[in-house]
C-alpha cells in the first residue's frame, strides 16, 4: 500500500507542476530586514496552487509519520488536509460551476493577508484575518453540489471526519489515548508501531481525496490530459482499496 501512496503522490505532483508552471512565478519582496517570495496576482488560480502544495506536503509528511507509528500526529495533519481539500473545491467551483461570490472575495482577502502590517515592528502590527467560517464554506459546497450534483463522496464525509480529527489538533483525551496500550499498557511517545496498519488504511482515504482535489484543479486549469491521467489512477486506487466510489469529477 505504501508503494501505491508514493506512486499516487508522484502522479499528483506531475499535474501540480504543470498547474504551477501555468502561472507567473512568485516574486521576491522586501519584508522588514529580509526577503520573501509572494505571488503578485492574488486570485483563485494562485490560491488553488498554494492549497495543492499544502495538500501534497502534508500528505508526504503524514506518510512519514505513519511509517514510524506517530499516528496521533498523523491525525493532526489529516485535519489540516481535510480543510485544504474543502478549500480547493470551494475555490474551483467558483470558476467551473458558479461565479466568484462575496464569500469567495472575503475568503481570498483573508487568505492573502500578511501576518504583519509592519515587518520591522511585528509585535504592534499583527493583523487579525477576517476568516470565513468553515460552516459557510460547507454550506456553499452543499448548495453547489445540490444544484449540480457531483458524485464525489469526498465533500459529503468531510464535515463529520473534520470534527473527529479536530480532537487530535486540540489534544482531546480520547485522541491522546490512541497512543496508549501494549503489554504492559503504557504511553507510546516514540511511535505506536502496532497501529501503523490501521492508520495506513486511514491514510489511503486522504491520498484518494488529495487525488480528487488534483482532478478538480485539472478542470480549473482546463487540462483534460491531466483529468484523464488522474482519473485512471483514481480507478487504480479504488481497486487497491477494494472500493468503487463511483466518483467522476
Amino acid at each position: 500500500m505504501e508503494r501505491l501512496f508514493t506512486v499516487a503522490l508522484e502522479a499528483m505532483d506531475a499535474a501540480f507542476q504543470d498547474y504551477a508552471a501555468a502561472l507567473p512565478k512568485p516574486e521576491r519582496v522586501r519584508q522588514g530586514d529580509g526577503w520573501n517570495y509572494r505571488f503578485k496576482t492574488q486570485d483563485v488560480y494562485h490560491a488553488v496552487v498554494l492549497k495543492l502544495a499544502l495538500v501534497q506536503s502534508a500528505l508526504r509528511a503524514a506518510l512519514i509519520l505513519n511509517s514510524s507509528g506517530y499516528v496521533m500526529e498523523q491525525g493532526m495533519l489529516q485535519r489540516v488536509i481535510d480543510e485544504a481539500n474543502e478549500d480547493i473545491l470551494f475555490l474551483v467551483y467558483a470558476i467551473t460551476n458558479d461565479t466568484i461570490t462575496e464569500l469567495h472575495l472575503r475568503y481570498l482577502a483573508a487568505f492573502w493577508a500578511e501576518e504583519f502590517g509592519d515587518f520591522d515592528n511585528p509585535t504592534d502590527s499583527h493583523q487579525s484575518r477576517d476568516m470565513v467560517k468553515r460552516e459557510k464554506i460547507r454550506a456553499y459546497l452543499a448548495r453547489i453540489e445540490g444544484k449540480n450534483p457531483d458524485p464525489s463522496t469526498a465533500v459529503k464525509v468531510t464535515k463529520v471526519v473534520s470534527k473527529v480529527y479536530s480532537g487530535f489538533v486540540h489534544g482531546a483525551s480520547p485522541h491522546i489515548m490512541e497512543i496508549y496500550g501494549g503489554d504492559p499498557p503504557h504511553f507510546h511517545t516514540r511511535g505506536v508501531l502496532p497501529r501503523i496498519p490501521e492508520y495506513q488504511r486511514d491514510l489511503a482515504n486522504y491520498i484518494y481525496r488529495g487525488l480528487l482535489s488534483h482532478i478538480f484543479a485539472a478542470k480549473l486549469f482546463g487540462s483534460q490530459t491531466h483529468v484523464d491521467t488522474l482519473m485512471k489512477f483514481k480507478q487504480t486506487m479504488e481497486q487497491a482499496m477494494g472500493s468503487d466510489f463511483a466518483t467522476k469529477p
